[in-house]
């Protein structure tokens, strides 16, 4: 075996919040940390990123001036074993847009957009550990085979640290929490 072949230390050891700050940006791009252990993400499509971008922007927008909406950076669920999730959409509190890490508490509403091989983790272990991080709001948007997105909204139960299931829309979001917004993601 040579030692291009032998696999970096951080794909069979767990890492900690210490190491994993120590890694610039482009190494952190791409992964999660769940449980100590790195997660690496395959690219996203043009049309997942798209609906995130809408999303994000159309969020940001009805958000208000207490609130900012983005893509695509870690929020840190715990310390120990480090769990760090880069949800699609992120909408937190905009007096903590230099606070990093990004925690819980910081976060009102998480997105993800649903892709091939990430069905199992948005649709059940995210939707688990953003509740139980205390998250108000999680959005799964399905990329339907009618090309016509799905958004399906969950609001936290805070007493059982669950999600309930709110409103599910075709296409055009018309939601009133956490805020009043109107999306069209149908001309994706």
């Amino acid at each position: 075996m040579t030692a291009e072949m032998v696999a970096p230390a951080w794909m069979h050891e767990q890492i900690t919040a210490e190491e994993y700050e120590s890694w610039s940006e482009e190494q952190c791009s791409g992964i999660e940390v769940v449980d100590g252990m790195v997660v690496v993400s395959p690219s996203a499509s043009k049309r997942h990123n798209r609906l995130a971008r809408l999303l994000a922007n159309a969020l940001d927008a009805a958000a208000g001036p207490d609130w900012n909406a983005d893509t695509d950076f870690d929020v840190r669920l715990q310390d120990v074993p480090l769990t760090n999730r880069r949800p699609d959409v992120i909408v937190y509190r905009a007096d903590t847009i230099d606070i990093t890490p990004t925690r819980p508490e910081h976060v009102l509403l998480v997105a993800e957009v649903v892709s091939p091989g990430s069905e199992t983790t948005d649709r059940v272990v995210k939707v688990d550990q953003y509740a139980k991080a205390g998250i108000g709001f999680y959005w799964r948007v399905e990329q339907a085979v009618t090309g016509v997105p799905l958004v399906y909204t969950y609001v936290l139960d805070p007493a059982t640290r669950s999600y309930r299931e709110a409103d599910v829309y075709t296409g055009i979001v018309k939601a009133a929490a956490p805020f009043t917004v109107e999306i069209d993601l149908s001309q994706v």
